[in-house]
């Protein structure tokens, strides 16, 4: 990244401004990424474990398949997920705070004993879907703010700071180059009024 400047004081006290600025920043936007780095194997790891249960769920069920067969899915539905935000390191991520499931009516005395049990059952894994499904979400948005840190973060100490470093000293070499060539100049015009002097 080129860093424009140009070789005079004005410059080089904006140049330094701006170096300032991206060192003082620099350790909160480390600290930021690292929180999100840690936040992120956290919904990771409770995806998983969460994937993990809807599957021994399952699993778990597979023996009943026969009585799965006669149960009526249409008796319960979701109705609504209801969502809440948290920001976690400036990040807005997905709470799960509710879900509003539908139950049609239906006749326990003319249905099977365990429909209630049955209806439990498909909340509670609609339950866990739901709520693996936003971690997975919760996840995505913090892995993709972790990687636009981690680019910020790469940006300042590899690209913007030495940058500037590089142009305050640029910029230094130059005024200091100036003020010697100036200060010669004055010696050889004194020299050369003093001997004008002396021939005079």
């Amino acid at each position: 990244m080129a860093i424009n400047f140009q070789y005079n004081k004005t410059s080089l006290q904006q140049v330094e401004k701006q170096l300032k600025i991206r060192v003082r920043a620099l350790p909160t936007i480390k600290n930021k990424e690292s929180a999100l780095r840690i936040e992120v194997k956290k919904a990771k790891d409770e995806t998983i474990r969460l994937d993990d249960l809807l599957k021994q769920k399952l699993a778990s069920y597979d023996r009943m398949v026969a009585m799965w067969g006669e149960f009526d899915f249409s008796l319960i539905s979701v109705q609504d997920v209801e969502l809440g935000i948290k920001k976690i390191a400036g990040v807005k991520t997905p709470v799960l705070n509710n879900i509003v499931f539908s139950i049609k009516p239906f006749s326990v005395f003319n249905n099977p004993k365990w429909y209630l049990d049955g209806i439990a059952l498909v909340k509670e894994i609609a339950s866990i879907g739901i709520e693996k499904e936003i971690f997975a979400r919760k996840m995505q948005l913090l892995d993709h703010a972790r990687k636009k840190t981690t680019q910020k973060v790469n940006l300042f100490e590899k690209v913007q700071i030495p940058g500037y470093e590089d142009a305050i000293r640029k910029i230094k070499r130059f005024m200091e180059d100036e003020d010697n060539l100036s200060k010669s100049a004055q010696k050889i015009v004194k020299t050369r009024q003093s001997k004008k002097e002396e021939n005079a």
